[in-house]
């Protein structure tokens, strides 16, 4: 095994905290696997706890939720799995910006040959929220209407196949014209630009005054308000990141309509091995079947100071990874 780099956090801070460092990794406990990394995911969560908006209890910090890579070497005990096999991984402990790592067997996954490497590190976690906010936290059924924001990020594209599968009628919100056409051919009925009208109105005018069953809510501070307008009587909102800021207090007028507002986290959903398997085995099911992330850029582990800034500019259309 050549000597393994890692990606360590010295403080909080900007993209520049993230420095590569060498380190030894020792042989892999009974109930672990070494991977070798060949695909590192960049998700927002790495901003959130690189900015202090998380605490992380691991030291020497080094982030990461997400990899995909090849099993090098088996601690006693692991059955299933081989020497060579590809496999791939997402959830806590934190850790998987690296070149190599100790991972418990029972996380991993095996990716199916058809799935390559980057196609599974753009949409494991992802895939895995998408398949928790459509059978979790408020199963969905053909004929629902569903209002996703940033409909051609990550999360959105996946959302947008997948639910559209399900029968579920869905509306994006999208920047531009370009982000618009991405989110149609990933399977939105309507799109609407946020920048040039209100988003809340268009749902209305676009669902005859009723509003939509579900609206899954990215975006936080900027957009809740306008969020729960759009959410018809006994309809859901759901709240899973906030880029433009944190929530404040939710107004009790907001939910007249007898709104349900919840705040689900894909990394507690994962925390459970049963929800996480599930989930996990669906996500692969769906990458063999042809869902597909767009790639916005993969940049070298070395230099994942600049994907993170790369990633929390917003200019990014799709996944953000990190080739080892």
């Amino acid at each position: 095994m050549s000597t393994p780099i890692r990606i360590e956090m010295s403080q909080i801070g900007e993209p520049s905290v993230l420095q590569p460092a060498t380190f030894q990794l020792s042989p892999p406990a009974p109930g672990e696997v070494r991977l070798r990394h060949r695909m590192v995911g960049v998700n927002f969560v790495d901003i959130y706890f690189r900015c202090g908006l998380y605490p992380i209890a691991e030291d020497p910090r080094v982030l990461g939720v997400e990899a995909v890579g090849v099993v090098e070497a088996l601690g006693d005990g692991v059955t299933g799995l081989s020497i060579g096999q590809r496999v791939a991984y997402a959830g806590f402990p934190l850790g998987s910006y690296a070149s190599h790592r100790n991972v418990a067997a029972e996380r991993l996954l095996p990716v199916p040959d058809s799935v390559s490497d980057e196609a599974a590190a753009s949409a494991l976690l992802r895939g895995m929220t998408a398949h928790m906010l459509l059978n979790r936290v408020r199963p969905v059924a053909a004929g629902e209407s569903m209002l996703v924001h940033a409909a051609a990020g990550g999360l959105g594209q996946v959302l947008g196949q997948w639910a559209s599968k399900l029968g579920v009628r869905l509306i994006g919100t999208v920047g531009n014209a370009e982000k618009a056409e991405i989110a149609r051919r990933k399977g939105y009925d309507d799109v609407i630009l946020y920048r040039e009208q209100d988003f809340a109105e268009a749902v209305k005018t676009l669902t005859d005054g009723a509003g939509v069953d579900y609206v899954i809510d990215g975006v936080g501070a900027d957009t809740l308000m306008q969020s729960l307008a759009s959410a018809g009587a006994f309809g859901t909102v759901a709240n899973i990141g906030q880029p433009s800021g944190m929530l404040q207090s939710l107004p009790m007028e907001a939910m007249a309509r007898a709104v349900q507002f919840t705040r689900p986290s894909v990394l507690l959903h994962m925390m459970d091995l049963s929800h996480y398997r599930i989930s996990g085995n669906a996500v692969m099911e769906q990458l063999a079947n042809g869902l597909t992330v767009d790639i916005a850029d993969t940049i070298p582990l070395e230099q994942a100071a600049q994907a993170h800034a790369l990633l929390q500019s917003g200019q990014t259309v799709g996944a953000v990874l990190l080739s080892v």
